[in-house]
């Protein structure tokens, strides 16, 4: 489960000199953001709010840069470990219920390692943040989903394995993709519509926070994630 929590964090000289080696990843132009603060966050003026949201306990270091909404990424070193450690994230807010969408639909394309462990996924918020929705793009190493087996189901032209949990303080609905993609477009309305009208999980939920990014569990020895492109739309 993806937590994203604002608040201020000082790195400890220790971090702060991983952090420094973590630029040299970045792309050779000029990033306009970049932080290696926890709970570092800066918003676009397209609307789009990035965060470092470095979450989890036993974290190691990490520093996030943004170029624009849709040309980030993240130079992480978190250990070989259990847990997850982060979530750095692109997060769009919709303000929508679902049945007075006509589609909700977002695209992306990312570069990802080939080793350690974590997903690239969606984290899909109803406003009370009752709900969560996370769409699981790709995944490596020892990761996987909260809770219990709902099986397969093909929505939005997408094959998904199922998986419905609770963490104590909201319920959270898993879609991890039968294959692997680092590039395409999510048919987000369907899933949503499944779980309301097909599965009765939830109500008529308005939809907050659309959020975009790496879940990541180990990354021992620096790895980078990057997002070439990504876009949230809604009509």
């Amino acid at each position: 489960m993806a937590r994203c929590i604002l608040s201020r964090f000082v790195l400890a000289p220790a971090a702060a000199v991983a952090a420094l080696i973590g630029f040299a990843a970045a792309p050779a132009q000029a990033a306009i953001w970049s932080s290696s603060d926890q709970w570092g966050n800066y918003t676009t003026s397209d609307g789009y709010t990035l965060y470092n949201n470095i979450w989890g306990s036993g974290a190691g270091s990490q520093t996030i840069w943004v170029n624009s909404s849709s040309n980030w990424g993240v130079w992480a070193d978190h250990p070989n470990t259990g847990g997850i450690k982060s979530y750095p994230n692109a997060k769009k807010v919709v303000g929508k219920s679902i049945t007075s969408m006509a589609s909700l639909k977002s695209s992306y394309n990312v570069t990802v390692p080939s080793s350690g462990a974590y997903n690239t996924s969606y984290d899909i918020w109803d406003t009370d943040y009752d709900y969560e929705v996370m769409l699981w793009v790709n995944y490596n190493g020892a990761v996987g989903a909260l809770g219990t087996s709902q099986g397969t189901v093909t929505l939005g032209g997408r094959t998904w394995n199922v998986y419905k949990g609770d963490n104590g303080a909201n319920q959270v609905f898993s879609f991890l993709r039968t294959s692997d993609s680092t590039s395409g477009t999510v048919d987000v309305l369907p899933i949503l519509k499944w779980i309301k009208d097909t599965k009765g999980w939830w109500g008529n939920e308005t939809i907050g926070d659309v959020q975009f990014g790496y879940e990541i569990t180990s990354s021992s020895g620096g790895l980078d994630f990057r997002t070439n492109s990504f876009s949230v739309s809604s009509s």
